[in-house]
């Protein structure tokens, strides 16, 4: 397990070196054409080093990678600030927002789908804002009002790559006792329980309820998220929150692993209709 910019060195590493081999060219021969040393590209392509976005624009200029989007998940992925002309959003939060949030919201912004299982409270991307506020209140000790209120809007604003076009593919499978967990008072759940509800109809939310009576089962040892993207399944990754920090699993084995786990939990959930029909009942008599 590593922490996310090492991760993300690899993936792109690996993604640059596919795209040399499609285009015919030795590591040598690259390095050529854009100016530098043999050893500076190989240092990328395994991930020893660093890359800057202006590196890699050289990179895929010479390899010829005309996909847009292709381009513009690389350059997120070497920490560009700005790519395909577009601001992120989130860098306006620097202050306030830790790097492995940063990284895990840079993600969320390029991933075409989510699939994730919460165990202890709603997903960030469906969150009221009162709700988002309770929970941030718990999870960071000692916050005044202002970095609050900044982190809440960060919370909220993540959550328009469900309406962006073509919009973030959500899949999230909820522990009942996410739905249980009175978080900010009975007004404050009675509000986000309409708010899955709402979100559940959405074409492209798939939620699924894990009743208590499903038992012990192979998500109880905690949540995960696992990020797809269109482009390449070469850079889909597993990403468990910790208190402090987040972690990041790559290998295939890892990705295979919990692809399983979900799908498993997706059978022994309820099924999207029960669970609209679930979470209509519980919001009637919150």
């Amino acid at each position: 397990m590593q922490h996310g910019p090492a991760v993300r060195r690899r993936k792109l590493g690996a993604e640059l070196r596919a795209l040399r081999t499609s285009a015919g060219l030795t590591s040598g021969e690259a390095a050529r054409l854009v100016g530098w040393h043999q050893s500076k590209v190989s240092r990328i392509e395994t991930g020893a080093s660093g890359v800057k976005p202006a590196d890699v624009r050289l990179l895929l200029d010479a390899y010829r990678v005309a996909d847009a989007n292709l381009r513009e998940l690389l350059l997120v992925l070497a920490g560009s600030d700005e790519s395909g002309g577009r601001h992120h959003w989130w860098h306006a939060y620097r202050g306030v927002l830790p790097p492995t949030y940063r990284d895990f919201i840079s993600l969320e912004s390029q991933a075409s789908a989510m699939r994730t299982l919460e165990t202890s409270v709603v997903p960030g991307l469906l969150q009221t804002p009162e709700y988002a506020r309770a929970v941030t209140r718990a999870a960071v000790d000692g916050l005044d009002d202002e970095r609050l209120d900044a982190l809440v809007e960060v919370r909220l604003a993540r959550q328009d790559i469900l309406r962006a076009q073509p919009p973030l593919e959500l899949s999230a499978v909820l522990d009942e006792a996410v739905l249980r967990r009175e978080v900010g008072g009975p007004e404050v759940m009675a509000r986000q329980l309409k708010r899955l509800l709402e979100a559940a109809r959405l074409p492209q939310v798939r939620l699924q309820v894990l009743p208590f009576t499903a038992g012990a089962h192979v998500g109880i040892t905690g949540p995960f998220v696992i990020f797809s993207f269109s482009h390449t399944s070469d850079l889909d990754v597993v990403v468990l929150d910790h208190l402090t920090s987040s972690l990041y699993l790559e290998r295939k084995e890892d990705l295979q692993a919990y692809t399983e786990a979900f799908n498993t939990l997706r059978i022994h959930a309820l099924s999207p209709e029960d669970s609209l029909d679930y979470l209509a009942v519980m919001g009637d008599g919150a």
